[in-house]
Formats: structure tokens, sequence, C-alpha cells
């Protein structure tokens, strides 16, 4: 089958299979994205006069075939389709003839391509919302029932402060609270439909209805600068992912306390049972795997979020093939993502605080600094109190 942008001369099998790269593969995820969009861009076309009712309803029924063939794992995109988006208008014009080739009036494969990975994205960004507001269920309801048990605060990885449960967990709801906060920052940037912006430099002569394509995919707006719809590609996906990446930042130093916590030697936690893996010569060990694993990932997701920002750093305005290559990156630093807030979830519906260790770890020097403060409290100046506590702790040591 020939490519949508071969001419007269076959385009050879090699460069077929080079252009096309991941995609087949990748963009199994964005073909209901595409139908969609197709729908949505067609609906506008027979409203504009382009095409005819009978053309619209053509295409309404064979963009339904390919949704039923996609959901059971049945629509095939070939090398020398290239991504979805060919293999998609391919098939419309195999079914529905001259509608199928009419249905590419007033768009690029540009901005065809933008709007499904932004309707992804819109879809991908409320799956990582309900799993932040799962997180911080999980983290919440510790706080509500081990909230008030008292344990060492660390600074230096040395025993500090005595601090509590809610205070120790309750910095990782703030941290995710915050996360949140990006989140929509990007929700709102991302929530722009590109669509009717072809190549990126608008549709002269067609009066394309751009606000009714954008309000039928739920957008709030459309993007209005069509050069901008393609500076956008990889500032957008580096933006999405800068947000999974201070998620990830989170997840990992949670995880960090948990793997430490859990030890032998500190004890102030349990980890479930179920998420522990053994040891192939020591039959005594449960290892926190999926924490290890939680902790590592972050460093995948930042390298992710540099691919796609050095991929895109100092092209020339206007669309380049380079920006392809930013789709494996970002499907895979937000699915990533997904799949490590859930192993932590997991983690925290099944931990316990062990109250007696946690208690234990509470040794008379950690409360150096309160009786530092009620020194002052009787009108000893700070630091005169310091060095007096100070002495009497270099007494015991």
């Amino acid at each position: 089958m020939k490519t949508l942008w071969s001419r007269e001369d076959p385009p050879d099998p090699w460069l077929e299979k080079f252009l096309a790269g991941d995609d087949p593969r990748l963009d199994q995820q964005l073909v209901e994205h595409d139908c969609r969009a197709s729908l949505a861009h067609a609906r506008m076309l027979q409203d504009i006069g382009i095409l005819t009712v009978d053309e619209f309803t053509e295409l309404e029924d064979a963009i339904t075939e390919i949704r039923e063939l996609a959901e059971k794992g049945e629509f095939s995109i070939t090398a020398s389709d290239e991504d979805c988006h060919t293999a998609i208008e391919n098939h419309l014009t195999a079914k529905c003839g001259e509608a199928g080739r009419k249905i590419h009036t007033g768009r690029s494969r540009n901005d065809q391509v933008l709007t499904a990975l932004r309707l992804w994205e819109k879809q991908q960004l409320l799956a990582l919302e309900e799993c932040l507001q799962s997180h911080i269920a999980a983290l919440k309801a510790v706080c509500k029932r081990d909230g008030n048990i008292a344990l060492p605060g660390y600074t230096h990885m040395q025993a500090a402060m005595p601090t509590t449960v809610n205070n120790w967990l309750g910095s990782f709801v703030a941290s995710t609270e915050d996360d949140r906060l990006v989140l929509t920052a990007v929700e709102k940037i991302v929530d722009q439909c590109p669509l009717g912006t072809a190549a990126g430099f608008g549709v002269p002569v067609l009066k394309l209805d751009r606000e009714q394509t954008a309000e039928e995919l739920g957008f709030s707006r459309v993007q209005e600068n069509p050069v901008y719809a393609q500076l956008s590609r990889g500032k957008f996906e580096g933006l999405f992912l800068g947000a999974c990446s201070q998620i990830m930042l989170g997840l990992n130093r949670l995880a960090s306390d948990l793997i430490l916590y859990s030890t032998r030697e500190f004890g102030y936690v349990h980890l479930p049972r179920r998420l522990s893996t053994g040891s192939s010569v020591m039959p005594q060990k449960r290892n926190p795997d999926i924490l290890e694993l939680v902790r590592a990932q972050v460093h995948v997701v930042l390298a992710e979020e540099q691919k796609v920002k050095a991929m895109t750093a100092s092209l020339m305005s206007g669309y380049n093939r380079d920006v392809q290559l930013t789709k494996a990156p970002l499907m895979n630093g937000v699915q990533t993502t997904l799949d490590c807030l859930e192993a932590m979830r997991r983690v925290l519906t099944g931990i316990e605080i062990d109250k007696e260790r946690c208690a234990a770890g509470l040794t008379d020097d950690v409360y150096s600094t309160e009786r530092v403060l009620e020194l002052v409290a009787t009108g000893v100046p700070f630091r005169d109190a310091y060095r007096k506590v100070a002495a009497v702790e270099s007494k015991r040591r």
C-alpha cells in the first residue's frame, strides 16, 4: 500500500521501515483518538458543504468499524502505513471510495497527529489525577490510623528530633497536593485543539469551523496560532513529563524512607508480606524489590523528559520530523509514573507502623533540642542553653 506522501516512484521498503520506527506499535494507543478526531472533522466538513450527508454516513460507519477492530486488537498498522493516521485513512478510502479520499480536506497529517496525541494526553492526565487522589487517600489512611505515633526525625541520616507519623507521611501528602497543581497547569496548557492548523500555516480558501471540532472533541479552546501548533509539539510533551518527574521525585523519596525504616535495624515499618520477595539462597530474606524499582524509576522518567527536550532543542520553527521520536519517551514516561503510583498505593495500603520500635528509636539524646528550649523558656539565652545541653550530651558519649 502506498504511503500518503509517496508520488510516482515506489518508496524504498527499507526507508518505509526506518521512517515508521516504533510507530506501528505505539500508535495502537492513538487509534481511538484519531477516530474521534476524524469523525469530528468529517462532521464539520459536512456542515460546510465539503461532504454530503451520505458521504458522512459512510465515513461514520467505517470509523465505527475501525474502532470495533481496534478494541479487539485486530486493526493492523504496517510499516508501509507508517502510523495509525495513514492506516485509518487508507481503510476509509478502501471502504468509502471518494468520501475516504475527501476526509483529509482541510487538515494535514501534522495537525492530525497533534490532535490525536493531544486527546491521548488529556486522557492520561485524567488517569494521573485519579492515581494521585488514590495515593493521597492511601497516605491519609495511614495517618488517620497511626498518625499520633511518635518516631525520630532525621537530618544528615542522624536521629535529630522527635516527629510523628502524621508529620512524616503528611509531608508526602502536601508534596503530592503540589504535584496536582503542576498537573492542573499542564492540563490547562494541553487543552487546546490544533485541528485545522494543517501543516502549521492554517487552511486558506476553506472556511473551516475550528470551534465546532474543538467543542465536539472536548477542548476548552482552539490553538489559534498555526505555527505555534507545530512549535508546541515537544514543548507540551516536555511539560507533561516534567509533571511526571515531580510526581516521581516524591515517590522516590518515600520509597527510600520505607526501605530504610523497614530494615531490621530500624523496624519502624513492616511492609506487606504479599508485596515482598525472597532470596534464592537466603530463606530468611524478605526484600522490598517493589520499592527499589519505584525508587529507580524516577531516573527513567527524568531521562525520558530530557530526551524530549533534547530532541526538540535547536529545531527551527515549523514541523520537523525529529518530533516523531518524542512519542516513545512520552508514552513510556507517563505509563511508568502511573505504574509507580499504583505500586506505592498497594504498599501503603498494606504497611504497618511498629509503635514499640518507633518508641525505642526515641533515645534520650533526640530530646536535646527540647531541653535547650526549656532552658530558654526560663530566660536563659539560646546560645548559653545550647552550650549547656551540648556539654551534658558530650559527657554521655
